[in-house]
């Protein structure tokens, strides 16, 4: 199978929000598919993240990538984002993951970003691997937190 790694642009819409809803599902999330369309719509039209398709001509979209600008303070130096990794489940364990991860590398040094943040479920093990296998290194130094806004307003503080 002959795999073509692009891009997303508007045009590719329709397509990505698919598996953006699969993707979304994965994580548990309710099926969405306007939601999702108009997320990925809004991010490439107003150029806020890029997205990188694996695809081929005989089976279509396969995978996809999506990538945050953002900075890394303390380095005062500008670094990707990877938010969003996902391959169909008849596609997976053929290298798709890989090539997406190793394109976006290649843009993110292309573009001069010093490097690339991603997380993951703690049980998603099969990612886990495949990020180590690239030289993906875990932190065990930091710890994510996350607050959802306007709770703090709601509990009176």
């Amino acid at each position: 199978m002959s795999i073509t790694i692009r891009q997303a642009g508007t045009a590719d819409v329709a397509a990505v929000a698919s598996l953006f809803d699969l993707y979304r599902q994965f994580y548990e999330q309710r099926p969405d598919p306007e939601l999702s369309r108009q997320f990925i719509f809004n991010r490439l039209s107003g150029r806020e993240s890029v997205v990188l398709m694996a695809e081929s001509s005989s089976s279509g979209l396969l995978g996809f990538c999506q990538l945050y600008r953002t900075f890394c303070s303390v380095e005062a130096q500008p670094i990707y984002s990877l938010y969003d990794l996902f391959v169909i489940p008849s596609a997976r364990r053929s290298g798709l993951g890989r090539m997406l991860l190793l394109a976006a590398e290649e843009k993110a040094a292309r573009e001069g970003k010093v490097r690339m943040d991603l997380t993951t479920a703690r049980t998603n093990k099969a990612a886990q691997l495949l990020y180590e296998s690239l030289g993906w290194i875990r932190d065990d130094v930091f710890l994510a937190y996350s607050r959802r806004v306007g709770e703090l307003a709601r509990s009176g503080l």
